[in-house]
């Protein structure tokens, strides 16, 4: 049923030609039912892990498909973006987080629920250091929702035109035909990289590791293919309903204090990393459209999701992703003893 919502919501901003129609849609229709309360067929919205664990995967596979040598090559321009990533993360996070105090959250909650990047790692530590687990989940979760919604209008209001789906861009791959042997090879590197991904601990494993296993077949040229458009359409219609019932639950006065903070923290975030962008376009070699995505402190699925849909240098996008989610929570770790409750 809840996927059945998330369908519905998809093709219903399909239609209505919004950007990044199938995410978003299928996130507010079943968010709106969860926030409502209501229980179709007698249960609570919700998406099984299960779901996640098999379609994220899709996405590492189509991002993998991506690196050719060249990419290889302009990587080497990307070195100013990388290490300013350094100043953004910290800067972000005292942004946020002296928003959230003068909202009144306490302080170990406000910490630990404006860490920009790495949900789960900044949840686990900051309930580990005493912060109410509600609002810290609430935060976060709003940290990338308010993201991913923002982000696609913010193109449209900034350049005048609709991107992705809601200007007829194809989805990657969607004009690509698999051969059964293309087929088997993406579902092993896919099936090894998650895996591997775990074994080595990888930030984001589920994704980074089938992204890792991918980009070594196809660098290697065992195969040129990458999942077809409807995959990658299924896993938006997936990630949307999953963002969404996380809704479920929550009580209505704390998302509605949680929600007008975030709304403030969110904008904040994205105008400074707008100004990121624009001050490093003319060093990396990318346009300020692509350094925007890589730096906006969305999930690293969602934000490398929006990349593939709006077809918008989506290697650098992910691999910023990653070293933020990697600098968020060392600089977080690093810095807890003073201020996020954690003396180690």
């Amino acid at each position: 049923m809840t996927l059945a919502l998330a369908l519905t919501g998809g093709i219903a901003a399909t239609l209505l030609h919004l950007p990044l129609a199938l995410l978003l849609g299928s996130m507010v229709a079943v968010g709106a039912v969860a926030m409502a309360g209501w229980k179709p067929m007698g249960h609570e919205v919700g998406l099984p892990g299960l779901f996640r664990l098999i379609a994220i995967p899709v996405i590492g596979i189509a991002i993998g498909g991506s690196f050719t040598p060249d990419i290889l090559r302009q990587a080497t321009q990307w070195a100013p973006s990388l290490l300013a990533l350094s100043l953004f993360v910290p800067l972000a996070h005292i942004l946020a987080f002296g928003i959230y105090r003068a909202g009144g959250v306490d302080p170990v909650s406000a910490y630990w629920g404006t860490v920009p990047g790495g949900l789960i790692e900044s949840v686990t530590l900051g309930e580990e250091a005493g912060a109410d687990p509600g609002m810290l989940v609430l935060m976060q979760f709003l940290r990338l929702i308010l993201t991913i919604v923002a982000v696609p209008l913010l193109f449209v209001i900034l350049t005048g035109e609709m991107v992705g789906s809601g200007a007829g861009v194809a989805l990657q791959g969607s004009d690509k035909a698999l051969r059964l042997a293309d087929i088997a090879i993406l579902a092993v590197a896919g099936f090894a990289g998650f895996h591997l991904g775990h074994l080595l601990r990888l930030p984001a494993a589920v994704m980074t590791g089938p992204l890792i296993a991918s980009a070594v077949v196809h660098l290697t040229g065992l195969t040129e293919g990458v999942p077809p458009g409807w995959a990658i359409a299924a896993t938006q219609v997936v990630v949307g309903a999953g963002l969404g019932a996380r809704f479920t639950g929550m009580s209505g006065s704390v998302l509605r204090r949680g929600f007008v903070l975030a709304m403030i923290a969110t904008m904040v975030l994205l105008a400074v990393a707008w100004a990121f962008a624009v001050l490093l376009a003319p060093w990396v070699g990318q346009p300020v459209a692509a350094l925007f995505l890589a730096f906006a402190p969305g999930g690293i699925t969602e934000m490398s999701l929006i990349a593939l849909s709006l077809q918008i240098s989506v290697v650098f996008v992910t691999l910023h992703h990653i070293v933020r989610i990697v600098l968020s929570i060392a600089i977080a770790r690093a810095l807890a003893g003073r201020f996020g409750g954690l003396h180690r």
